[in-house]
């Protein structure tokens, strides 16, 4: 489950809908429901919170977001977009690693989500972090 609080719409999640798990955008909340709209492959369809799921953060993800990695020496990696760099200290080290912006800079600590780096990225940037 993600929290409601914590959705902004062009975020991606996954959405439960009958067992099944379908990858998709946030185009909208309704929050005196508390009900997210989430385009995904099939159509736009209304949400629960409890119904969707976070999108681990992984180079995968990284890819689908047009981020460039780069190898760097003693088995760091650097993943970049324009300016805005992520960087772990050893492949797939996704849950100790630096964010940074020009001079804004972030150490997280712990695994996160796509739509956790989304969020991160627009306060940095003040720009959508979109796969176009």
């Amino acid at each position: 489950m993600i929290k409601f609080n914590e959705l902004k719409p062009g975020d991606y999640v996954y959405a439960q809908y009958e067992g099944e798990l379908w990858e998709g955008i946030v185009n909208e909340l309704n929050a005196e429901d508390k009900e997210v709209c989430v385009q995904t492959e099939v159509q736009d369809f209304w949400f629960k919170p409890e119904d969707l799921k976070p999108i681990p953060l992984s180079e995968d993800q990284l890819v689908k977001l047009n981020f460039e990695k780069e190898v760097m020496g003693q088995g760091g990696v650097k993943y970049k977009k324009g300016p805005f760099r992520i960087q772990l200290p050893s492949e797939g080290a996704f849950d100790d690693f630096e964010i940074w912006y020009r001079e804004d800079r972030r150490h997280i600590k712990h695994p996160i989500n796509v739509h956790e780096l989304q969020n991160h990225y627009y306060a940095m940037t003040k720009v959508e972090l979109g796969r176009n």
